[in-house]
């Protein structure tokens, strides 16, 4: 991975292309409650928070980085879960997304992250008509952020030598590989 954009992207995407029941996908920041002041954003939505767990030094400015990544998953709505309520079918596809998201990442790997396994799942408290839930996985990956950028390009005034040169082969060499 080089950069946090990256991995962002890819989950996103992935969610994006595999779940179509997904509405809206993008970073949390507590959206679910300051809804008066978000800008609004359809639902079911997912929003991705990522978290360091383990952070260990494998080069110069290099880290094997163990990383949480938390999928809250958001849907707002009036229906009924409760048994025998006539629109229960509506209400109940918002567990069925938990279980999609859940399919879709454990086990998963990808460009910028590998070994995805889920951690946790759990509601969390809205205080509104939503429901929200947080899916917690955890994945490995390489972060080379810190590390200076390279550019390819050309170097002016610099000539390669590309001609063979004719060696002579000494019969008595200093040591032998067999």
């Amino acid at each position: 991975m080089q950069f946090w954009t990256e991995l962002y992207k890819e989950l996103a995407t992935k969610i994006t292309e595999n779940l179509n029941q997904i509405e809206w996908v993008d970073l949390w920041h507590n959206q679910i409650n300051f809804l008066e002041e978000e800008h609004p954003f359809p639902t079911p939505a997912v929003f991705l928070s990522f978290r360091s767990r383990d952070l260990q030094d494998t080069g110069n400015k290099v880290q094997q980085v163990t990383l949480q990544v938390d999928c809250f998953l958001y849907y707002e709505t009036l229906l009924d879960t409760h048994a025998g309520a006539y629109n229960q079918d509506g209400a109940l596809n918002f567990i069925e997304s938990l279980d999609h998201l859940y399919a879709l990442f454990h086990g998963s790997s990808g460009n910028n992250y590998s070994s995805m396994r889920r951690l946790a799942f759990n509601p969390v408290d809205t205080g509104n008509a939503g429901n929200l839930y947080q899916l917690s996985f955890e994945c490995v990956l390489v972060d080379y952020s810190a590390m200076k950028e390279f550019v390819d390009g050309q170097v002016k005034g610099v000539e390669i030598d590309t001609t063979t040169i004719e060696r002579e082969i000494d019969d008595n060499p200093i040591f032998r590989i067999p």
